[in-house]
C-alpha cells in the first residue's frame, strides 16, 4: 500500500489525507497542535478543522514529523504558505529520497513573490522534478463530503504528475495531469484576490451583473500575467485558472469571498479576519502579486484595489467609484 505524509493538520491538509485514504493509500498527517493529532490517531477525526467529517482508519496522525515521514512514498505539503520555508528548512533532513513533493498551498511567499513549487526546491534543497501542484476548484468541505470535483496536478517532469494524479484519484475526486507548474500556481494564486474584490461586490448590495463583470476581468488580467511570466494562456482558462475562480468568487465556503464580503461592508482587514474567523490568502497574497504585475508591466486594476483596500489606502466603496471611473478602452486593455 501507497504511504504517504501530509504536513498540515488544517482543513485542507486534513482533507486531502481523506482524499488519499480513499484512494488506497495509508496516510499519516503531521501537525504541531498534540490535540488535533490525538483526536485524528483516537479516531474522532479533526473537530477542530473539519467538524462532523469522519476520517477512514487509515488515516492518522502524529506531532513527530520524523514518525511521519519515514518510509514515505509521497509528501504532501499542506502547510500555510508564509511558514512553508521555516517548516521545510527544519524537515529536509528527514524528507524521503527521491519521492514526489506535492504542495497543496496557494499563494505567493511575502518578501521574495516566489511561487510555492519554488520555496519547496529552494527550502527543501531538492530537484525540481521532484515537485508538483494540485489546483483547481477545491473547497475542503464539498470535497470531505465526498462531492465530485476535479482538479490539475502539475509537475515539470510527466512521471511525477501521473504519479501523483493516480495517487489521489476516487470516485469523486478526478486528477487531471498538466506540464505548466507555472500557469497553475499563478491561477490558484490570482483566485484568492479577485474573490476578495467580488465578495467586496457583495458586501456593497452589488449584483451578479458586477460579480461577473470582476470575474470575467479578473480573469482577462490573470492571464495577462500569467503569459507575460511564461505560462500558457490555456492553462488559466482551465481548471487550475477559471474552475477555481469561479468556485472562489461563488462559494460562501470561500475565505477570500466571506472576508471580501465584510471588507465591502465597511470592516477594515483585522475587523474582517475576526468575522470570518480565518484569515484570507489573498489578503497575504495581494500585495505579492501586484509587485510582480509591475515588475513586468502588466496593469492589474482590480490587484490594485484590492490591495488598496487591505492596506487601508481607501475604502471598497471609494475603490469601486474608482474603477468605475475609467475612460472608455477596448476590452483586450
Amino acid at each position: 500500500m501507497t504511504r504517504v505524509a501530509v504536513l498540515g493538520t488544517g482543513s485542507w491538509g486534513t482533507t486531502f489525507g481523506l482524499v488519499l485514504a480513499d484512494a488506497g493509500a495509508d496516510v499519516v498527517l503531521w501537525g504541531r497542535r498534540e490535540d488535533v493529532c490525538a483526536d485524528v490517531a483516537a479516531g474522532r477525526g479533526n473537530p477542530a478543522y473539519l467538524p462532523g467529517v469522519d476520517l477512514p482508519p487509515s488515516v492518522t496522525a502524529t506531532t513527530d514529523a520524523q514518525a511521519a515521514l519515514a518510509g514515505a512514498d509521497m509528501v504532501a505539503l499542506a502547510v500555510p504558505s508564509q511558514v512553508l520555508r521555516p517548516v521545510l528548512a527544519d524537515l529536509a533532513p528527514h524528507l524521503p529520497a527521491d519521492v514526489p513533493l506535492l504542495s497543496l498551498a496557494k499563494g505567493l511567499e511575502a518578501g521574495t513573490s516566489l511561487r510555492m513549487s519554488e520555496v519547496v526546491v529552494q527550502a527543501a534543497r531538492v530537484d525540481p522534478g521532484r515537485v508538483a501542484v494540485l489546483s483547481g476548484p477545491n473547497l475542503a468541505l464539498e470535497i470531505a463530503a465526498r462531492q465530485p470535483t476535479a482538479a490539475v496536478v502539475a509537475a515539470s517532469d510527466a512521471g511525477v504528475a501521473g504519479t501523483v494524479a493516480t495517487t489521489c484519484r476516487t470516485p469523486t475526486f478526478l486528477p487531471y495531469t498538466h506540464h505548466d507548474v507555472l500557469g497553475v500556481e499563478l491561477g490558484g494564486v490570482v483566485k484568492n484576490v479577485v474573490g476578495l474584490a467580488v465578495g467586496m461586490a457583495e458586501g456593497m448590495g452589488y449584483g451578479d451583473n458586477a460579480k461577473a463583470s470582476i470575474i470575467t476581468r479578473g480573469l482577462a488580467q490573470t492571464s495577462r500575467l500569467a503569459v507575460a511570466l511564461g505560462a500558457e494562456a490555456a492553462t488559466v482558462a482551465g481548471l487550475a485558472g477559471m474552475g477555481d475562480l469561479v468556485a472562489t468568487c461563488a462559494s460562501p465556503l470561500s475565505r477570500n469571498h466571506r472576508t471580501g464580503v465584510q471588507l465591502g461592508r465597511g470592516l477594515d482587514v483585522a475587523a474582517a479576519a475576526e468575522v470570518v474567523q480565518q484569515t484570507a490568502e489573498g489578503v497575504r497574497s495581494a500585495p505579492a502579486v501586484l509587485a510582480l504585475a509591475r515588475e513586468v508591466g502588466v496593469a492589474m486594476s482590480i490587484v490594485e484595489l484590492v490591495v488598496d483596500v487591505v492596506e487601508g489606502r481607501t475604502t471598497a466603496a471609494e475603490g469601486a467609484r474608482v474603477l468605475l471611473g475609467r475612460d472608455v478602452r477596448h476590452e483586450s486593455a
